[in-house]
């Protein structure tokens, strides 16, 4: 039985130097360093993976290869598998199915604005073309649109939808969720992971953790536990860090240009995404001193 809890870590998606091609020695290590950190899972291919600019055959052979290297290694595999053509995600989550995915994460169609009746009709028609479970994402301020809470209900009938990425940043909207249906909450900002944990929430798909896998996964294990003043001891911790990379410039910009400077990514985009400016980089290096990922830089040392 599929039921997320803990950290899903959002991957990026790596290109060599010149962004024409998909790293896949550097995706393998970063899902071995994923495990490494203990998180519950990961999950490629989604807005942090740069999904709209991977064709097809890239995308199936990310969640493909992702699959290959992390289910030995105990890990959760959400494929991104969404699109704004119900047919195409319905054919996406197929393929996830066939290709050994645990889930489907399936966006809201974006651009298209549907009704409500036409995002409750998407979902369930992608949840009735294959034996996968879905996961649920609602993130409005990509999509243009948001699943409203009576929506929610209505989806999580279907045996098939199991799950919901809220990342509409509103506690208000993650209450009446988990007031209304069953679905296992599971936050889409890095910083409303406790917040949403206080009101049933059981984990996250993060962003951070490309960075943090073990402290992300660890506040998981801390508020799931009960231990609530070890999770917001450590919310408290991660919170800059978490605030700065989703506010300095666009997702995945700013974790890039971390992985960048961490030597763990080559730190391309793919347009109309682009490298992050250098007052981007200097903002992320104190993030990353500060939580002791990068040695400070100090007044009169060299640059």
């Amino acid at each position: 039985m599929f039921l997320p809890r803990g950290c899903h870590t959002a991957i990026v998606t790596p290109f060599t130097r010149d962004g024409s091609a998909v790293d896949f020695e550097r995706l393998d290590e970063q899902v071995r360093f994923q495990a490494a950190g203990g998180v519950s899972g990961v999950v490629p291919c989604g807005t942090t993976g740069e999904s709209p600019t991977l064709s097809e055959s890239e995308q199936r052979e990310v969640i493909s290869r992702t699959i290959a290297v992390a289910k030995p290694l105990g890990l959760t595999v959400i494929a991104g598998a969404g699109s704004n053509s119900t047919a195409h995600a319905a054919h996406l989550h197929a393929f996830a199915a066939a290709a050994g995915a645990d889930a489907s994460l399936q966006v809201n169609p974006y651009y298209n604005k549907p009704s409500q009746e036409g995002l409750y009709r998407h979902f369930m028609t992608v949840a009735e073309s294959a034996d996968l479970p879905v996961v649920l994402y609602n993130i409005p301020g990509r999509t243009g649109v948001a699943l409203a809470p009576a929506t929610i209900e209505r989806l999580a009938s279907h045996p098939n939808i199991r799950a919901i990425k809220e990342a509409t940043g509103s506690l208000d909207s993650a209450s009446e969720i988990v007031s209304r249906c069953e679905l296992a909450l599971l936050s889409g900002d890095d910083t409303m992971t406790l917040p949403f944990a206080s009101v049933g929430g059981v984990g996250v798909v993060s962003v951070v953790s490309n960075l943090l896998p073990a402290a992300v996964q660890e506040l998981c294990d801390a508020f799931l536990a009960d231990r609530w003043g070890q999770a917001r001891a450590l919310h408290r911790h991660l919170f800059a860090v978490c605030r700065g990379l989703l506010s300095l410039d666009t997702n995945p910009i700013p974790v890039k240009a971390a992985m960048e400077l961490l030597g763990r990514d080559s730190g391309a985009l793919r347009l109309p995404m682009c490298r992050g400016s250098e007052a981007t980089f200097e903002s992320v290096r104190p993030l990353l001193a500060a939580a002791g990922l990068l040695e400070p830089v100090t007044a009169g040392s060299a640059s």
